[in-house]
Order: C-alpha cells, then structure tokens, then sequence
C-alpha cells in the first residue's frame, strides 16, 4: 500500500506545475535520468555538455587550483563519502579550521539554495566562487593568485580539455567555475535501494526492517518528510517541473543559550544574511541521500552518527548541560514546529536508521565518471 502511495504521490510532484520545454542545449545533454524524472534548471549562459562536466572533474581533483598547490575541491568532498568529508569542520588549503561540515554534493543540480544558511545564493556558479575566493574563511585561497594559477594550469592536458569544452583553448577563471559547476551539476543518485523499490517497482530491494522505517519516515508520527521530503530528500528542491519557490531552514533546536543569540556567535545561520531574529538557527535542509555515508552531522558536525541523529530529534532537540554551550535547545523559541519528538522503542530505531541506510547508493560512489581522472592511465 505505502509503494502505491508513494508512486501516485511522486506522479503528482512531476505533473505539478507547467512543463518547461528544453532547450537544444539541454537537449544535447545526456542526463541519463530514471523515465519520468524531471530535469534540472541550468543557466542559459552554461549549457550542459559532456566536455565540460569532464573539464569540470579534472579541475575538481586538481590540487593546482589552491593558491599554494596543496588542495582540490576533492579534498573536501571525497566520493567514497558521497562527495562530503568526515570531518566535525572542514580545513582550508592554508589550515584554517571552518566553523562548517562540508556539505555532500548530491544531486545539487536540483538544490534551490546551495550553502547551509544563505537563501540568496541559488545557482552553483555564484556557489562555487566561495570556496574558490573567500577569505573569511579561507578555503582555496585563488584571491590575488589568479594569474599564477592560470599559469599552471597552461599546459597541453588543459587545453586540450577547455577547447572541447568551449570551442578554444583559452583559459580563465570564468570557464574554471563553468566547468567546475558543470561536474557537480552532473553528480547525481538516483539508484539506492529505495529507488529500487519506489520507482523501479523491485518488491525484494527493501528488507522487512526498512519496510517498516520507511513507514515511520513517511508518517504524521515523526513528521520527517515535512523537511526531507520529495524525490531529493529535501524540502530544498527545484526542477523544470516545481513552480513553487522553496527555500527551507529550519531551527531544528540544536541550541538555544543565554544571552543575545539563542545560537553560538561563531554560527548564527540565516540571520547572517537576513538580520531577521526569527533566522538566528535556521539552517538549510540538506538532503538526505547518502545519508549513512555523510557523518559527522548538523550543519557543525556536532552529531556523530546515525542513531544520535535519530536520538536528536526523537528528543525534539538538544539539551545540553555542560561544556561551553550550555542551554536546552527544546525549548528555543524559534525551532520548527516539526521538531517536536517522538517516542521509539530500540526495535523502531533500528528500522527507521536501517531505512535511512537504503538510501545508499553504491552506484554513484563507485561511478568511474566521477573518479579522479589523475589515477585513470591515459
């Protein structure tokens, strides 16, 4: 019964909304989707194409666009981890520790916003210029660097690359973030076990336990599809076929301290951008495909594994008695209203983590497509 709700269910998310006809660029793109699933938006200003994703993957693992040569966008988003790190924080390329987790880059291409707490960054091409040019903090350190990198990248290999890719062998920093969101536009999962049995109608690719944490997931009970909703996991989801314009963070309860801020001042989320009270905490719904292999979570990397997850929200929030964030996060005035937790016995846990793992897709980290090109003999 719950197969058949949710088939109808994602048959609507699809109908939904006015069809956007694709453009012959997009037509030129292979996306090599499930039939029926819908096509993402991509700029008109950088069409899709199979040369560029594959210039976009050389640069991604290219420890030579860091100013001092020490680090790739890689280093931070590891495939075998659904191209996330397991790391509480990231360290940029000069050592500074960041006050965030790395996000995982899955199926960005379909994300309405693209940073744990900004609503105003939408396209990956905007996205891609912080890691790349940010100072405050310091990831890949290219400010001021610009031509000595441009340099370094004028080799045989790279031109080669940016004349399939753009007609020329011409080499900037404009085509470098085309390309580069060309590739992560291209990293998409869409083959976990439970896409298996939702849209593939395979009856056997869920065991019993899975069956019933789906169950679990998807009732008014625990309440997690509000957030982690639609075909991505996400309530942050935008395609050709979604009209509605999407852009979800939520105060989860994680904190909520004495003091001016109910957040620490290191990380105050979307009132960064906004200055909008009610944003202190509000972080942005990451998906949650992929899920097991993306720990540490939050958008700090402060919960370590699955089950305290489960256990976080089982609580309706965090309370917190020691240590220099003390505060009941439960009762932070501006959590969601979907956090208000829920009571499992160790049976339904284990279920509902054993669904969460059939969201894995070995597939995507294992696709050869999205491996490092500098380990493949050529």
């Amino acid at each position: 019964m719950i197969k058949k709700f949710l088939t109808i269910i994602f048959a609507i998310v699809l109908i939904f909304g006015c069809d956007k006809a694709p453009t012959d660029n997009e037509n030129k793109y292979n996306w090599d989707f499930p039939q029926g699933f819908p096509k993402p938006f991509v700029p008109a200003d950088n069409p899709m194409s199979t040369e560029k994703v594959e210039l976009g993957r050389f640069l991604f693992y290219d420890t030579q666009l860091s100013a001092n040569g020490s680090q790739s966008c890689a280093s931070c988003h590891l495939q075998s981890r659904a191209f996330s790190e397991p790391l509480t924080t990231s360290v940029g390329s000069t050592g500074q520790i960041h006050r965030r987790n790395a996000q995982a880059l899955v199926n960005v291409a379909f994300n309405h916003s693209l940073t744990w707490a900004n609503d105003e960054i939408v396209t990956l091409e905007r996205q891609i210029l912080l890691p790349l040019f940010g100072e405050q903090p310091i990831e890949m350190g290219v400010g001021s660097h610009e031509d000595e990198i441009l340099e370094r990248l004028s080799n045989t290999r790279y031109k080669a690359l940016f004349l399939n890719a753009f007609g020329d062998d011409e080499i900037n920093f404009d085509r470098i973030v085309k390309a580069l969101a060309s590739f992560t536009r291209s990293l998409v999962s869409l083959d976990s076990p439970f896409d298996q049995y939702a849209y593939q109608m395979i009856d056997d690719a869920l065991s019993e336990s899975q069956l019933r944490g789906m169950n679990m997931f998807f009732s008014e009970k625990l309440e997690c599809h509000h957030c982690h909703g639609g075909f991505n996991f996400t309530q942050s989801t935008t395609h050709e076929k979604q009209q509605l314009d999407l852009r979800a963070f939520h105060n989860t309860g994680l904190y909520n301290l004495a003091g001016e801020y109910s957040y620490p001042k290191l990380d105050t989320g979307l009132f960064e951008a906004t200055a909008k009270p009610q944003d202190v905490g509000r972080f942005r719904t990451p998906t949650l495909r992929n899920v097991e292999l993306t720990a540490p979570y939050m958008h700090d990397g402060s919960i370590a594994t699955l089950s305290e997850v489960v256990d976080f929200y089982a609580a309706g929030g965090r309370h917190i008695k020691t240590g220099e964030f003390v505060g009941d996060g439960r009762e932070n005035p501006f959590k969601s209203q979907f956090v208000k937790g829920f009571e499992l016995d160790a049976q339904q846990k284990t279920d509902l983590v054993a669904f969460l793992e059939a969201l894995t897709d070995s597939e995507f980290i294992n696709n050869p497509k999205h491996a490092n090109p500098f380990l493949e003999k050529h």
